[in-house]
């Protein structure tokens, strides 16, 4: 058994050693229209690496020749296939750029943004890349507004969206939960500009209020009316949309509090 095993490992290591020597020689070739043929052939059978690597040596070989536009996008598709987004992206762009009359150049436009997409991180991490895919995707949608990947582009900037928003939700929370008022006041309320239509908006404006309050408690006194004033204004702009919240009590609460404390500021007439 074990040298019926052995016999198998060693037959397996020589047509790997074999292939890999071909391959080499194919490297090493001057005619690079047998190069073609072999890249075309790695490609169409998955072998991506390969063929990423004869593309590779062919792109300047090419360039401007009718072989040219296809190398341009297997080359990119490769980069695709292997899951090397970052290059995948940028190849595909470069192609819609320069090819932007190919058969190919709607498909490689989308993947160029569908590939950032692809490479963008869980919420908590830098969101860089997500709007980078985003702009990509604007870019689609303008330059092919009634194209069939038209809606999925639309669709996947939302989700790209609801991503980026939930990275301001929970900055804009940590500053609350850490009690640094002025930071979460001026994360929720950018949040509420770039997200005005936010499902968390009833949550962040009672907590602009509250962080307005203690806010305003914490100031030195020749800044405290000018912060418990933020703070009734933060009110009624939250009773006004929702008069029948669950935070009513707590927040009429908050309320009676900032005007005792108003009361100090007011000027006894002469």
């Amino acid at each position: 058994m074990f040298k019926n095993n052995l016999f198998i490992l060693l037959l397996l290591a020589s047509v790997v050693m074999a292939s890999c020597s071909k391959h080499q020689k194919i490297l090493k070739s001057t005619d690079n229209e047998a190069k073609y043929e072999k890249a075309m052939e790695y490609y169409d059978k998955g072998d991506y690496y390969r063929a990423l690597q004869v593309f590779e040596q062919l792109m300047p070989v090419y360039r401007g020749t009718a072989k040219a536009e296809k190398l341009y996008y297997y080359y990119a598709n490769a980069y695709y296939q292997e899951r090397e987004y970052v290059l995948a992206s940028y190849y595909f762009k470069r192609f819609a750029l320069n090819f932007p009359t190919s058969e190919w150049a709607e498909e490689a436009s989308f993947l160029a943004a569908y590939t950032k997409y692809l490479d963008s991180p869980r919420y908590s991490l830098d969101q860089t890349v997500t709007r980078e895919a985003i702009d990509e995707f604007q870019l689609f949608i303008n330059r092919y507004p009634f194209g069939n990947k038209a809606k999925e582009a639309n669709e996947l900037i939302d989700e790209l969206r609801d991503k980026l928003q939930m990275k301001s939700y929970s900055i804009a929370n940590l500053y609350y939960k850490m009690e640094d008022y002025r930071a979460a006041i001026v994360s929720y309320e950018g949040m509420l500009k770039d997200f005005p239509d936010t499902e968390y908006k009833e949550e962040i404006l009672y907590r602009i209020i509250r962080s307005y309050y203690q806010y305003a408690f914490k100031s030195i006194d020749e800044k405290k009316k000018e912060r418990y004033e933020s703070a009734v204004k933060a009110y009624f702009d939250f009773v006004s949309l929702y008069p029948e919240s669950e935070y009513m009590d707590e927040v009429q609460r908050m309320r009676q509090r900032v005007k005792d404390e108003l009361q100090n500021f007011e000027v006894e007439p002469s």
